[in-house]
């Protein structure tokens, strides 16, 4: 089974056996990755790297801005665990998020990373079920993640 595959199986593994909302820090713990709470500017949301300290096993840390809401800093994670298991090999020096999910990274490399993102922290099997008697505010509480997160995985686009 190559790399790609074990890690896709674990973060597939982990987002089964459990309810939303997922806890992002123990599945990147899972995956080998310490996470860190910094202080940036309110346009930078968070940075996968080199674990330069004493790091985890995966030698990549997490890095997102502390002062964003705690549904920004989950996705947030959910996307720098996302160019972990799907870009590893294009994280150089590391990888700089800003506000928007945008690195310098090709759009198609960053959608994948939001993709993930979305399928770690609101799982389709979990959205289906709460779809037909839920709002969408009530789903993203459900799910601790925004709205707009929430608006985007329904595939509703203002």
């Amino acid at each position: 089974m190559s790399e790609l595959h074990e890690k896709l199986r674990l973060i597939n593994t982990y987002v089964a056996f459990r309810d939303p909302p997922i806890d992002v820090i123990a599945l990147a713990n899972v995956l080998g990755l310490k996470v860190y709470n910094t202080h940036w500017p309110d346009n930078v949301s968070g940075k996968i790297q080199k674990d330069l300290a004493k790091g985890g096993p995966s030698g990549f840390a997490i890095f997102v801005n502390k002062t964003h809401s705690e549904e920004r800093k989950r996705f947030t994670i959910a996307h720098e665990i996302a160019h972990y298991v799907l870009h590893e090999s294009q994280i150089g020096d590391g990888i700089f998020d800003d506000a928007m999910y945008r690195s310098g990274l090709s759009s198609k490399i960053e959608a994948e990373a939001n993709g993930l993102a979305a399928d770690i922290l609101m799982p389709w099997s979990q959205v289906q079920i709460l779809m037909t008697n839920h709002t969408i505010e009530e789903m993203a509480r459900h799910f601790k993640v925004s709205v707009q997160a929430m608006t985007v995985r329904l595939g509703i686009f203002a």
